[in-house]
């Protein structure tokens, strides 16, 4: 660049774009999948230095018009390193120094990949002691291994664990330095936003291509009002259609885990399926200490651990794995859930309720009769019935649980016959 013979490229100050991306692309290898553009260190997720760095060639040879020969040039590039796809790969994890392989070895090589950590792995990192302190001050011990293994689970691209973490507190416990961690983990391969915004933005689902984890640390205590992108993304094994502002949707494959911070659980709505529930993992922290005193260098402490947090992390990718991607989920962690789904959805406790139904298979009830009756439960419990709808379909999941047969043969007089339950009778007085 520095010769006094112009660029090869320039061919009396008219720049012959094929010539320049060969030169360019030599310089700084890269490729490009959806108009992403990737180089051996990962995802390039600010191409401004692409840009200034095309702007910085130009600029000894051209007078002027520099920023939009610049783009139009970074669009060139852009279709010349286009290849139709990146494999995911499951096996190996892109660090600083090398290539890590889930069997153990360790390669200081360097391959285009889709995420590469600010990291660097070293085996002979020391143990991370504050790290550790930390989460026994935080965490139940029996929910310490759950963390470990969603945390291992973030850094490889993959959906097989079909689960979302939540960390739920009264607030100043600390949780939120979790995030901190993970930041210095993954880097620019974690997005922060909101879990209510997923559902909601239209553009929320292509912010999260090529993104390991997303983090919402201050959840929302409002429900949401779906859940129909939140469970797809979780459980996604095929592309998705993914639409960004002012450019035509396309097919993307996400692989985007989720990580809740708040001090309430998520609730939803519409939405008290099994289905919603079943994708999260719900743990709880210890009450804050009266007596702890807060550190404001804490952040920085766990930060400077992070190699060392790094090994911890692998072993729980691999008790993941050798569990077939099964966390492990305490009785702790099980009666959270239950008592979450239980808020989100009071048709439980109706159905266990005495004085309104009696649970018993020679009995029979139609659907409306048992809504009603389930409705007068509410207003005495002073508590908001949910819709029709909602109300049958947790019925409809949950048959084998309460010992019902779903069908459309139930007498109610005259010759009718209607949809309802076998094995439920509701007292005469509420009919």
């Amino acid at each position: 660049m520095h010769d006094t013979l112009p660029p090869r490229w320039l061919d009396d100050k008219k720049i012959l774009e094929s010539l320049f991306c060969e030169d360019f692309l030599t310089a700084y290898p890269m490729i490009a999948i959806n108009g992403t553009l990737f180089t051996v260190e990962g995802r390039v997720s600010d191409e401004m230095w692409v840009r200034r760095e095309i702007y910085r060639w130009l600029r000894p040879v051209m007078p002027s018009g520099l920023a939009k020969r610049s783009q139009t040039l970074l669009d060139a590039i852009r279709l010349d390193c286009y290849q139709p796809n990146l494999p995911l790969q499951r096996d190996r994890i892109h660090v600083a120094n090398g290539t890590l392989f889930l069997d153990g070895t360790f390669a200081e090589t360097k391959e285009f990949c889709r995420n590469r950590l600010p990291v660097g792995y070293n085996r002979e990192a020391p143990n991370p002691e504050r790290w550790l302190l930390f989460l026994a001050e935080l965490l139940h011990p029996e929910d310490i291994p759950t963390l470990q293994e969603f945390m291992g689970y973030c850094l490889i691209p993959s959906t097989k664990g079909q689960k979302m973490l939540l960390i739920t507190g009264k607030g100043g416990e600390g949780k939120s330095r979790i995030g901190l961690v993970l930041r210095s983990l993954l880097g620019d391969n974690m997005n922060t936003g909101s879990l209510s915004k997923v559902e909601t933005s239209p553009f929320a689902r292509a912010d999260l291509e090529h993104q390991l984890l997303m983090v919402d640390d201050d959840m929302k205590l409002e429900a949401l009002p779906q859940t129909h992108y939140l469970k797809s993304i979780i459980t996604a094994e095929l592309p998705m259609d993914l639409e960004r502002k002012g450019k035509q949707s396309y097919q993307g494959q996400l692989y985007v885990r989720f990580l809740g911070l708040g001090n309430g659980n998520l609730q939803s709505l519409y939405d008290r399926s099994v289905g919603f529930f079943r994708r999260q993992i719900l743990l709880t922290t210890k009450d804050r200490d009266p007596e702890r005193k807060d550190d404001p260098y804490l952040g920085e402490k766990l930060q400077s651990e992070v190699e060392g947090i790094l090994l911890w992390c692998l072993t729980g990718l691999h008790r993941l794995i050798a569990q077939n991607y099964q966390f492990t989920i305490s009785q702790r962690a099980q009666e959270n859930l239950e008592v979450s789904m239980a808020d989100g959805c009071n048709v439980a406790d109706f159905m266990t309720s005495e004085g309104y139904i009696k649970l018993d298979w020679t009995g029979e009830a139609s659907s409306r009769d048992l809504y009603r009756a389930y409705t007068n439960w509410c207003e005495d419990n002073a508590m908001k019935p949910l819709s029709q709808r909602s109300f049958s379909n947790h019925l409809n999941e949950n048959t084998a649980k309460y010992g019902l047969d779903y069908n459309n043969n139930i007498y109610i007089g005259g010759k009718r016959r209607v949809r309802g339950y076998h094995g439920v009778q509701i007292i005469d007085e509420f009919l």
